[in-house]
């Protein structure tokens, strides 16, 4: 595991390091429940904490981000929200995790490509009903996603928005962002992870009122499978990235500044272990199907299908391409209305976090390889 860059003084030592991460494969995830993260900071005597299993108010923040400790590994829809509402935070990586993209039909539709699509009626969730009226917009996840994957599949087959009906279904993520919970702020909803097989408009296909959904993640497999639905169009599949950018293509990695400025230290560690976790993917796949399991709360023939590809995009980078793609669901957010103003994509990047991260851990290995 990776040895602590400079132990912090008890005077020092934040509170605690909070995380957080979406019900979908992340190296943070993997990391945490290999035991590796609360190894890395019990010997900093720094108290590392998830927001997923806190059981307290301060779960609000994985959609706001005002916890000044927070490292957020999650979807970018709610990391922009943030940003374009003014929170002070900084983009310090980016994942591709390729994790199953689907356009789903009934079997009776004849749907099998992009260009059947035409003329066809496409489910389009609508905005929830945040009781944070300014989370509305980035906490619409459902419909954001399925705008972003029908622009992709129809772009890929030379289409638009004007070829399809765009059919609005109602939202069905509206508890992820406040219901739910009882007269002192706990949750009291089913874990996350169940919660996301019912994001999608699964009935307006099966009932006839829309003629293909869009779907993402192991648990939309599940759904699916039980429903009786077919994949009509698998973006996966898709050659060129820019018909695959989503809210988890890329994927941020998201600090607020104070971290960065005051325990930078604890932020390195953090990324350090994560980067090894990442690493670790491509070696253990049994022990790895299992955590997935966990973490998305779907079936195993789910997650095999889901998230074959894991181990190609885990490991966060800046790298040009990603920033680029990262630049392009930007816009369309602000263009689609779900960002409540525009802003600089270089102005939010610090890439010192990840760069010494990444050293410390080719200082580890090369002491690791010297002979005693």
């Amino acid at each position: 595991m990776p040895a602590n860059p400079t132990e912090p003084s008890p005077a020092q030592r934040p509170e605690a390091i909070w995380f957080t991460r979406c019900p979908v494969p992340t190296a943070t995830g993997i990391a945490y429940k290999l035991g590796w993260l609360d190894e890395a900071f019990a010997a900093r005597g720094v108290p590392l904490r998830t927001l997923q299993e806190s059981g307290s108010e301060l779960a609000r923040h994985h959609y706001d981000h005002r916890l000044p400790t927070l490292i957020r590994e999650g979807g970018n829809m709610l990391a922009f929200g943030a940003r374009a509402q003014g929170e002070p935070t900084r983009l310090v990586g980016l994942t591709w995790i390729e994790e199953s993209q689907l356009i789903l039909t009934r079997p009776d539709t004849g749907i099998t490509s992009a260009q059947d699509l035409k003329g066809k009626r496409l489910a389009l969730p609508g905005w929830n009903r945040n009781p944070i009226p300014e989370h509305v917009r980035g906490t619409s996840i459902a419909r954001g996603m399925s705008l972003a994957g029908y622009k992709g599949v129809l772009a890929s087959a030379g289409l638009t928005f004007d070829d399809v009906t765009l059919v609005e279904t109602p939202d069905t993520l509206r508890e992820l962002a406040g219901a739910g919970r009882d007269a002192g702020g706990r949750d009291t909803r089913a874990p996350e992870g169940r919660r996301l097989g019912r994001l999608w408009p699964v009935e307006a296909l099966v009932d006839g009122t829309v003629d293909a959904i869009y779907v993402k993640g192991a648990s939309a497999i599940d759904a699916a499978r039980a429903a009786g639905l077919v994949v009509a169009i698998d973006l996966d599949q898709l050659a060129d990235r820019r018909f695959r950018v989503n809210n988890g293509t890329p994927r941020p990695i998201t600090v607020h500044q104070s971290l960065i400025d005051d325990h930078f230290d604890e932020l390195v560690t953090f990324l350090a272990v994560t980067l090894r976790a990442a690493d670790w993917v491509a070696e253990q796949p049994e022990r790895l199907r299992n955590i997935l399991e966990f973490e998305t709360a779907a079936s195993p023939e789910a997650v095999t299908q889901a998230y074959a590809k894991l181990h190609e995009g885990l490991k966060p980078t800046l790298d040009a391409e990603r920033l680029d793609l990262f630049m392009q669901q930007k816009a369309f957010l602000y263009a689609h209305g779900f960002l409540d103003a525009d802003f600089d994509l270089a102005d939010w990047i610090d890439p010192r976090p990840l760069a010494a991260a990444l050293a410390l851990n080719a200082s580890l290995s090369q002491a690791e390889a010297v002979p005693a």
